[in-house]
């Protein structure tokens, strides 16, 4: 087992930590106030991991699944960055924010006077495809920079429209100003954007004040553990947190190779197959011990040829 106990805290200064080569997946749920980078440093630490990643950022306010790749997992991560993601929104009615949620400015609107069912009627114009601007406070760059240093300096730039894409949506609780939606949407799809949109549609202003993420692809948060429970483990209990590399690509057809197969995988040379799929599908092989080696790819010539595998 590892002791932790000569590690220096997350953010200090001085020696560098005794990192070492650790891989899995940990679930973890994000608490509020953290950026999802100060999150991860923070299980990267109680893990003594040289090398981690996440998925798909949560802004600070945000709480929630966050899913971390730790050491050969990050060579896969990809895969998770465009899943759909499921979240618990709070929209407050009545009301507008210069940053579409609580750190901004709030400026009352009106209140909204009309029914739940005005309500659900509206939400559906915003189901299925459509295009989104992303919010100037928010981390995506233009011309290098992040919008929101843009929006610190008080300048608007102009943003291309993104497709994205509501999947699912479900009013979970009403009480007259509070908004509680259940949502399964598109990578890249702000919903702070999206509840300020609902409360124009619905005339009255909106914002969101709440969010917590419940799924991304097929993770859910059931499955999570917090900073403060990672905290109260020993090291092997930590370790026994982590889900298997492969747990990222559960969606990917899986192919059992035998010995021979699996040394040409490994040695990089390919193989011929008569697999049903087109060119450029992905599959996870396994070697015959159920080890798990990586991605291969069909090729046009009918050939499954390595596309990321994980180190011997």
């Amino acid at each position: 087992m590892h002791n932790i106990t000569n590690l220096e805290s997350p953010g200090a200064r001085g020696a560098a930590l005794p990192r070492r080569d650790i891989t899995g997946v940990l679930l973890l749920d994000k608490p509020f106030g953290l950026s999802s980078n100060t999150a991860l440093q923070r299980a990267r630490y109680l893990l003594a991991a040289r090398k981690a990643g996440h998925t798909g950022t949560l802004d600070p306010h945000a709480t929630g699944l966050l899913t971390l790749c730790l050491g050969e997992a990050t060579k896969f991560s990809g895969w998770l960055l465009d899943a759909p993601k499921a979240y618990q929104a709070q929209i407050r009615l009545g009301y507008r924010s210069t940053t579409g949620d609580g750190e901004g400015e709030i400026t009352p609107v009106q209140p909204f006077t009309g029914s739940l069912a005005t309500i659900e009627s509206v939400l559906r114009r915003f189901e299925g495809v459509q295009s989104q601007c992303p919010p100037m406070h928010s981390a995506l760059k233009v011309q290098g920079r992040p919008l929101y240093d843009y929006a610190r300096a008080g300048l608007e730039v102009a943003r291309a429209p993104r497709r994205i894409e509501v999947l699912e949506q479900k009013v979970e609780a009403w009480d007259g100003e509070m908004l509680t939606l259940s949502l399964k949407v598109s990578k890249g799809t702000y919903i702070r954007v999206l509840a300020a949109d609902i409360g124009a549609a619905l005339g009255c202003g909106g914002f969101l004040c709440g969010l917590r993420r419940t799924e991304t692809g097929s993770f859910a948060l059931q499955g999570a553990v917090t900073l403060r429970q990672l905290e109260a483990l020993s090291m092997e209990e930590r370790e026994k947190c982590l889900l298997p590399v492969d747990a990222l690509l559960s969606g990917v057809p899986r192919i059992d190779l035998d010995d021979t197969q699996s040394l040409a995988i490994r040695q990089g040379r390919g193989l011929p197959c008569d697999l049903a799929g087109t060119p450029g599908q992905r599959f996870r092989v396994y070697m015959p011990t159920d080890r798990f080696l990586g991605i291969c790819e069909l090729t046009a010539e009918r050939r499954l040829h390595p596309a990321r595998l994980m180190t011997e």
